[in-house]
């Protein structure tokens, strides 16, 4: 037989040979992955409001530059620690109409990745605003702006929270509040958490090993270059809120540029502003309500001195330094 010759059994052969190989090495252990991975001990499946979220993330079509997947590799240490299979056990079909888990992992990285996002920048107003328009708090994003997801302030504006936004950016009237669908979204994004895995290294040792490999360090020491590392620790933990300049934004994010609590003689409440966070606090006459999250979990001691050490001798700021001890102190006594 002229198998060759024959075009309808070549063509056969090709789309059932296809078909079988797909389910063999794609559909078929995909299919058993699921039904055998159980998800982390801690997890919990997404509530309502975030499983809404999750929706607009597909329609807005984020997965198009945001992945959620980090790889064993240094350069994605920044976002978390590797990803694992049962990250995505919760992950379920939407709907009856769609019977298969979103596809949210992604490929293309235009964007940081998204895994761990909910911990690294946990700031329900810096989502708000950076959705509204990325650049009122990354100056340098090429992330497109959403403002179909708010609508201007009037003042009765329920439970929606009313984000002020940088007058550079902002619409008549200076404010915005988000629609459901908006809420949702960052709701979605908050929740977006690693749970830690025994072995696989939290965000901060993949931090500290992405440094090792490129033949740094982590603690301070002689020969270390410590003014460096809290730079790097500086923009990659705080400057999306405070900027890279020390400035802040203006009734949203204060300044640490002349910031009293930067430089006071006594550092602890500096030191316990980093650990534990802060929120409705007074500064130079201007309250700002936006919770800043607090680092203990995310950082280690000499990571924590090391930003001190940044914003402390920064931007005009000239106050004295604090060590790892000062640090390890003010977490053992748990102080806010």
């Amino acid at each position: 037989m002229n198998f060759h010759r024959n075009h309808w059994l070549l063509l056969g052969t090709i789309f059932f040979g296809f078909i079988g190989l797909a389910f063999i090495i794609a559909i078929l252990p995909a299919q058993w992955m699921q039904s055998n991975t159980a998800p982390l001990p801690q997890a919990k499946p997404l509530s309502d409001l975030e499983q809404r979220g999750l929706e607009v993330y597909i329609a807005e079509g984020c997965v198009a530059c945001h992945t959620q997947q980090v790889r064993p590799l240094p350069m994605d240490s920044p976002w978390g620690r590797p990803a694992a299979a049962a990250d995505y056990a919760l992950l379920g079909p939407m709907d009856i109409w769609r019977p298969y888990s979103p596809a949210v992992l992604g490929s293309a990285r235009t964007g940081p990745d998204l895994s761990n996002v909910g911990a690294r920048q946990s700031s329900e107003t810096w989502q708000y605003l950076h959705l509204y328009n990325p650049r009122s708090v990354v100056k340098d994003s090429i992330m497109p702006a959403y403002p179909w997801l708010f609508e201007p302030a009037t003042g009765v504006e329920g439970d929606a929270p009313v984000m002020t936004v940088p007058e550079a950016y902002a619409p008549k009237g200076g404010k915005v509040v988000p629609t459901p669908q908006g809420q949702a979204l960052v709701a979605y994004l908050l929740a977006l958490r690693q749970i830690p895995i025994e072995g696989a290294g939290s965000m901060a040792k993949a931090s500290t090993t992405k440094n090792s490999q490129a033949g740094g360090s982590t603690k301070s020491g002689p020969g270390d270059d410590a003014s460096a590392k809290g730079a790097t620790l500086y923009a990659n933990n705080c400057a999306s809120c405070h900027q890279a300049n020390g400035q802040g934004l203006p009734g949203t994010f204060p300044p640490l540029a002349g910031n009293a609590v930067v430089l006071a003689e006594d550092p602890s409440e500096h030191i316990d502003t980093i650990l534990h966070g802060a929120q409705g606090r007074t500064i130079d006459g201007t309250e700002y309500a936006s919770p800043m999250p607090g680092f203990a979990d995310q950082l280690d001691d000499d990571q924590v001195a090391a930003i001190i050490n940044h914003e402390r001798t920064s931007w005009g700021n000239d106050a004295p330094t604090v060590t790892a001890e000062d640090v390890a102190g003010r977490r053992e006594a748990g102080g806010k």
